[in-house]
């Protein structure tokens, strides 16, 4: 019997860690998920194990490895941002993998943009709203600083999907769309380190800068492997769109964060951008992704659950509203803020508490919610188009299996062509597709998203 010829991708996210088979045509093999327990660092806050990791990895590896129906041909990884595995010279780890909602020490920010210029102009050099250990080239600086000790061993610093290649080949390496992605280390109009980077002689810890796409030959146990160097998870979901569509799209990704991402816009981030809290993800060729983010996902849980506990709904109850015309366009009629949101710092009006003695159901309160809400989510897509010459609009995530976001999308959104895509792959399928050199055509989307043309709604007002 003739092995399988696979490409096994290792997709670790924050909360659930996956590895996938891919055959050469990219059709899913095997999927398997994990939940991690967490650690803790040094100060007692919630980390990755990376030992844990490791050794899932490993496992999984050697079953496959073992495994009579499979040849394994290639390997990547592609993994969440901003988190650095830092090495002593003989390539031992010095510090936990710091979580980067860790919080910063006030004094050592004050310093760094004591030393290196102001926060506005930083973040827009940069293309990476501030926020502390989410932009992983501070947490060099922060251990420079706070740890001179441990960052006096530092040989060399990995992005975690740089590392987790490391351990299969030994060989150091950056790649672009993990330097790109809010770390500020990396000044886009100059197209190189920002200057801070090089004052702090920190460049001599990142190692040599290689694209995306490389992989190293290697034998493992007599068999020859192709081992990639790792990628970006927003920058490897991006990718199948950008390989397989030749005009210009946006594509919205829904879930805890609403990403909206524009590979085809090239513009400089203006101060006004980073207060609306736009940024850069880099694409494999190193050229800038416009993007704009709101924390839609979160603050519609918190909402709902407020919602639930007042109508007397069990949590759930929200998959079931459908979009009700006349409820919405009954809301429009008299249109105002009835929401305060807790989680959202996009500019918008204040108000003290929110008001749900104005709706006399769940659903109705659902209608307002999600029209407020719709309104901060049509200013960042604006945002993120930018100048640019955009079509089309592509919907991922979570939120593509809500009825009434889905249907204000292609309300507020009718003059361009909105699709909803449904690939439980996420970033996993890019991280296979960079490593190999087959050519994909405009039909592959259809094949793998299950893609669906919305139709514009015809409200009568």
């Amino acid at each position: 019997m003739s092995k399988k010829k696979v490409t096994i991708v290792f997709d670790i996210g924050k909360t659930n860690k996956k590895f996938f088979l891919f055959d050469k045509n990219y059709k899913e093999v095997v999927r398997e998920y994990t939940e991690l327990p967490l650690t803790t660092d040094e100060d007692g806050y919630p980390t990755e194990d990376l030992p844990a990791l490791q050794n899932w990895i490993k496992d999984n590896f050697n079953a496959i490895l073992d495994d009579e129906n499979f040849e394994v041909k290639a390997i990547n990884f592609s993994t969440y941002g901003a988190s650095f595995v830092h090495l002593d010279q003989k390539g031992n780890v010095l510090t936990p993998l710091y979580n980067y909602t860790k919080p910063m020490d006030q004094d050592i920010l004050d310093l760094f943009y004591e030393k290196h210029g102001g926060k506005l102009k930083i973040a827009r050099e940069t293309a990476s709203p501030q926020a502390g250990m989410l932009n992983s080239g501070l947490q060099l600086f922060w251990l420079k600083y706070k740890h001179p000790e441990i960052f006096k061993k530092i040989r060399y610093s990995l992005h975690l999907p740089q590392y987790l290649s490391y351990l299969f080949t030994g060989i150091c390496v950056s790649e672009f769309t993990s330097i790109g992605c809010h770390t500020n280390l990396w000044d886009y109009d100059k197209a190189d380190y920002h200057d801070w980077v090089y004052e702090e002689e920190i460049d001599a810890l990142l190692p040599p800068i290689v694209p995306t796409s490389a992989s190293i030959n290697t034998s493992y146990r007599n068999k020859k492997i192709k081992i990639g160097v790792g990628i970006h998870d927003s920058s490897s979901a991006l990718l199948p769109y950008i390989l397989s569509k030749k005009e210009p799209f946006l594509l919205l990704s829904t879930g805890t964060w609403n990403i909206s991402l524009n590979p085809f816009n090239d513009e400089s981030l203006t101060d006004e951008d980073i207060e609306n809290n736009c940024l850069n993800y880099m694409r494999i060729d190193g050229k800038r992704v416009k993007a704009s983010r709101f924390f839609m996902g979160n603050e519609y849980k918190i909402q709902v659950e407020k919602l639930c506990a007042y109508y007397g709904k069990e949590y759930g109850f929200h998959r079931e509203v459908k979009f009700d015309q006349d409820l919405y366009l009954r809301l429009m009629k008299h249109k105002a803020i009835y929401f305060r949101f807790e989680g959202i710092i996009l500019k918008r009006k204040m108000i003290t508490a929110t008001d749900l003695n104005s709706f006399a159901t769940f659903e109705e309160a659902y209608h307002q919610l999600m029209i407020e809400l719709m309104d901060l989510q049509i200013h960042t897509i604006t945002n993120a188009i930018g100048n640019s010459e955009i079509k089309n609009i592509y919907i991922d995530g979570g939120f593509t299996d809500n009825d009434v976001f889905m249907k204000l999308m292609s309300h507020h959104f009718q003059h361009y062509n909105v699709m909803s895509t449904h690939s439980p792959l996420g970033s996993a399928l890019g991280a296979s597709m960079v490593i190999s050199n087959k050519k994909i055509d405009e039909t592959f989307l259809q094949q793998h998203y299950q893609m669906k043309v919305l139709q514009p709604l015809i409200l009568n007002y």
